[in-house]
């Protein structure tokens, strides 16, 4: 008799298939110059984004962030993907850097059309560094609508009528400075506020009076013990609010049951959830799985994940990090598949170096023009 394989492992192969079967012989589609692409070069270049606000969340601060333009030519097309490096997972411009030298040795010869190849390899030498492999695959897809003359969004089959509303993102600051941000996000529908301080009740109290807007909150790992927890969800409860990020550190999951036991509201794993199989672990801590892309590896790794967390039972969730238009334009690809979206990252920055997508009532519109649908500004 062979080796039993669980309900869950299965999940986990059937997500991967998934991705599979969504990478279809377009080169068919391409004119016979780019069909041909025997391989492509690589090029990785800093992109400094400057926040609108110091961006305060429950671990740290910052002004402004150092992102990547990964750009990936073959047959006269670029394509273009972002880094997002993330230093709670001991990312930086750096080691992103150095990630990158790794892939174009790993994948040095593969044609663009060869794209599951590109991941596995980029997989296989980034280590921590997902957000290279985000923007590898970012670039592929970019690449790929190019030469078809199709944006991505059509390639992957995604239903466009089901685009949710965005939130958009309230940092942590005093309560005053707090309630003019709220008057800052009139144009947006749906607020995120960041909490994981002392000051947390005060200042969801700050927020919500001056707004009777739909208010999530993402806790960022900061809170100290599942009863703290539970009595913090307890009290935003009486704020109206919708559901909780991460309330515990990531490396206290198993701690998650007796917070979830005990909410009244419902919990979304973000830093618990970096890549598809962390999906199934899950199960019974978490109603919901945020996806970023740079945290899982990119469009592709996106669409498994929603795939598996879906046939898990999970509501889907896709966030972002601080990015410019360029990483929003991927994530906006499959961010229909989802059931809720906090990407905003380029609402946050006062330097977006792109340009090309619209933004109505809170919903990203999808783009038109081929590949991600994004030019520089």
């Amino acid at each position: 008799m062979g080796p039993t394989v669980s309900r869950r492992d299965l999940l986990a192969a059937s997500g991967t298939l998934a991705a599979s079967a969504l990478l279809p012989d377009l080169a068919s589609a391409a004119p016979a110059k780019a069909a041909a692409a025997p391989g492509a070069t690589l090029t990785l270049e800093p992109m400094l984004l400057k926040l609108r606000h110091t961006w305060t969340i429950a671990r740290g601060s910052s002004d402004e962030k150092k992102n990547g333009l990964l750009r990936l030519t073959a047959a006269g097309i670029t394509g273009c993907g972002e880094t997002a490096a993330n230093k709670r997972y001991g990312q930086s411009w750096e080691s992103g850097e150095a990630a990158f030298a790794k892939v174009k040795e790993a994948c040095a010869g593969l044609s663009p059309w060869e794209h599951l190849a590109w991941l596995e390899r980029a997989e296989a030498v980034c280590g921590g560094d997902s957000q290279v492999v985000a923007a590898l695959d970012m670039a592929l897809w970019d690449w790929k609508g190019k030469a078809v003359g199709q944006p991505v969004w059509k390639l992957l089959g995604v239903p466009a009528a089901r685009m949710p509303q965005t939130s958009f993102t309230i940092g942590i600051d005093t309560a005053e400075v707090m309630k003019a941000k709220v008057a800052e996000a009139e144009p947006y529908p749906l607020l995120k506020v960041k909490v994981g301080l002392a000051s947390d009740e005060e200042n969801v109290t700050a927020v919500r009076s001056v707004t009777k807007k739909p208010i999530r909150v993402d806790a960022n790992e900061g809170w100290a013990s599942p009863e703290e927890a539970v009595r913090r969800i307890a009290w935003l409860k009486t704020m109206d609010v919708e559901f909780v990020e991460q309330p515990l550190p990531a490396a206290r999951n198993a701690e998650m049951k007796a917070v979830k036991a005990g909410s009244v509201l419902p919990l979304v794993a973000d830093e618990s959830v970096l890549h598809v199989k962390d999906i199934p672990s899950l199960v019974g801590l978490f109603d919901g799985v945020n996806a970023k892309l740079a945290k899982c590896g990119g469009i592709t790794r996106a669409y498994e994940l929603a795939a598996l967390g879906r046939a898990l039972g999970f509501k889907l969730m896709l966030g972002c990090m601080i990015e410019s238009s360029l990483g929003m334009a991927a994530a906006i690809a499959v961010a229909p598949l989802y059931d809720w979206v906090d990407l905003d990252g380029p609402l946050l920055i006062s330097n977006d170096p792109w340009k090309g997508l619209t933004l109505k009532d809170g919903r990203w519109g999808l783009p038109e023009a081929p590949g991600l649908g994004v030019v520089p500004a």
